[in-house]
């Protein structure tokens, strides 16, 4: 039967010769390809047990600094929340009491910070915006977790511990 196109190819059959029946030479260029690869070096990590290195500009979780006295910088001007594109950081207010001074530097302070996670896009806009130098993304990467409420950061685990000379 003719076909319609004329673009069919006929396929030649050669025999094959009596090493291709064997596949001998076949499997030893199998076997000398994966004995190439035993001795490269692995392009995997052991992880948890080797950690990677990160580059220097690696952005990580948030931490809230304080000064030199121990003291926390936020001021809870509100411009990280602002300059977040992903409205992943909300903040309230307080002001500070009397005989609070060794808590707060200035007179306004987050009462509440927290920072979701899930969305957070780790640009770093927050630590740019951040007049009082309290932001940072220099922590380790976020650790997995199964439930969606562990992914909100409140204060308890932004807030850097206080250095005791």
């Amino acid at each position: 039967m003719e076909s319609l196109t004329n673009r069919k190819k006929v396929v030649e059959q050669k025999p094959m010769t009596f090493l291709e029946r064997i596949y001998l030479p076949a499997i030893f260029q199998g076997l000398g390809i994966t004995m190439k690869h035993f001795f490269r070096k692995k392009a995997t990590i052991q992880y948890p047990d080797v950690k990677r290195e990160f580059s220097t500009n690696f952005r990580g979780i948030h931490s809230l600094k304080r000064d030199e006295e121990g003291r926390e910088r936020c001021t809870a001007c509100g411009l990280c929340a602002l300059s977040c594109p992903a409205e992943a950081i909300t903040m309230i207010a307080a002001e500070r009491k009397p005989g609070e001074e060794a808590l707060y530097r200035e007179e306004k302070y987050a009462a509440t910070y927290e920072i979701n996670m899930l969305r957070c896009i780790f640009c770093g806009f927050c630590e740019e915006a951040c007049p009082k130098e309290a932001i940072y993304l220099d922590g380790d990467i976020p650790p997995a977790n199964f439930d969606r409420d562990n992914f909100i950061y409140g204060k308890d685990k932004l807030v850097e511990p206080i250095h005791k000379k």
